[in-house]
């Protein structure tokens, strides 16, 4: 397979008055093209400002980051802002819609900002209502809908733009348990599709969806752990 991401000793460290503090400390892994990583650890553990950096709404301070064989970690914030457009699709645990919107507008906002026209718009995003399940609720706006309808909008949202690479941050976190399950098949589905899927999560039993739990502890990879093997200390 392919590499996809590929993390190459990176830091990102805060001054905190006369304090550093290290978010990311030498951080190192590969996700290959058709993977489904989990990222696991406590709060502070450094996962947040992980999935900032891979989603490129953040630089390291050192290392390199290489998505799709191109260092982002240099990018000036124009470049970042096109490859955020282009190369990666986020799907949020608050879902982040538009409440004026409808649930087709919604989906199609990414298409919007790259100068799709609206003619193309349409249909890219009635296919994607539907895909997820709500091709009966496409004029509907997120105020009328649930939770779990909501994510699923968001989700279709993030596809939109036929991403390299789709990031979830806690994507079940706001969602009871039957509509949590619901989310994960459809995130088990995207990944069947051949969609490469790296998601943060606190819980094991969402983790264990995923072919690959990347464990970080104090901003380091604490363990990488591949689905039926017994686990490797970083």
């Amino acid at each position: 397979m392919a590499e996809l991401v590929q993390l190459e000793a990176v830091y990102k460290i805060y001054q905190m008055g006369r304090a550093e503090v290290r978010a990311l400390d030498g951080v190192t892994f590969t996700v290959h093209r058709g993977e489904y990583v989990a990222i696991m650890g406590s709060s502070g553990s450094g996962k947040s400002t992980l999935l900032n950096l891979l989603g490129c709404l953040d630089r390291p301070t050192r290392g390199a980051y290489y998505l799709g064989g191109a260092d982002v970690s240099g990018m000036t914030d124009s470049e970042l802002s096109d490859v955020r457009g282009r190369q990666i699709g986020f799907v949020f645990q608050s879902f982040n819609l538009i409440a004026q919107l409808s649930v087709l507008a919604n989906i199609e906002v990414p298409l919007f900002y790259q100068g799709v026209p609206r003619s193309m718009r349409h249909p890219i995003a009635r296919d994607l209502a539907s895909l997820v399940g709500l091709g009966d609720r496409m004029t509907h706006r997120p105020t009328e809908l649930s939770g779990g309808q909501q994510q699923r909008v968001a989700m279709a949202r993030a596809l939109a733009n036929d991403p390299l690479l789709l990031l979830a941050d806690e994507p079940t976190g706001n969602l009871d348990t039957h509509t949590s399950m619901e989310i994960l098949s459809l995130l088990d589905e995207m990944h069947q599709r051949g969609r490469t899927i790296i998601m943060v999560t606190h819980e094991d039993h969402v983790a264990a969806r995923a072919g690959r739990t990347i464990r970080l502890s104090d901003g380091q990879v604490a363990s990488d752990v591949a689905a039926g093997r017994s686990e490797t200390p970083a």
